[in-house]
């Protein structure tokens, strides 16, 4: 059975974007983009909401020929994976590979966890919330940014109570920290 994995770069304080909705500061340098394009290659499906989903599309048209390998190598993860979009206002998906779905359904979530091959990662805080709460995560990846943003969007919702328990670390050189939770309750 497939695992589900919320993961995401969040500053110190635990926001994913700061109070105008910026997140400029979360790019990865090479080696923690590196390190990200390792944990991804093994994600058969990506869900998102709308606007994550139309943040991370330009990974679709976008001509990295004359970018970093690093650039390069997550354009061809993105391109070979599936793609899941929660949206009640998009009229279609944008990209290959991609199912638009109108409403977030655990149980149908739980379903493609069963018949997945491959792990599936849920991207941005709004959609993880519901997951979160729904009990059906069952890792939190998290990719910790040497800044604090002072508010935004936080990476954890308001009111989760859940049992973690850490099963890996890693510091990077520029300060960056990975922490990956299982996630108990």
């Amino acid at each position: 059975m497939a695992q589900l994995i919320y993961s995401g770069i969040m500053s110190l304080d635990g926001y994913t974007a700061d109070r105008e909705g910026n997140f400029a500061w979360s790019a990865p340098d090479e080696e923690v983009h590196a390190f990200i394009n390792h944990l991804e290659r093994d994600v058969g499906t990506y869900l998102f909401g709308r606007r994550m989903y139309q943040v991370m599309s330009v990974w679709e048209t976008w001509d990295t020929s004359d970018e970093p390998a690093v650039i390069q190598d997550y354009a061809r993860i993105w391109k070979g994976a599936d793609k899941v979009v929660y949206s009640t206002s998009l009229d279609a998906a944008a990209t290959p590979r991609t199912r638009l779905e109108r409403q977030f359904l655990p149980d149908e979530v739980r379903k493609l966890k069963s018949s997945s091959g491959k792990d599936i990662t849920i991207g941005g805080p709004t959609l993880a919330a519901h997951a979160l709460k729904a009990g059906i995560v069952d890792e939190c990846r998290l990719f910790i940014t040497p800044v604090a943003v002072g508010g935004g969007l936080r990476f954890l919702p308001d009111g989760l109570e859940s049992r973690l328990e850490l099963v890996d670390e890693r510091r990077f050189e520029q300060g960056a920290v990975y922490l990956r939770y299982r996630c108990l309750t």
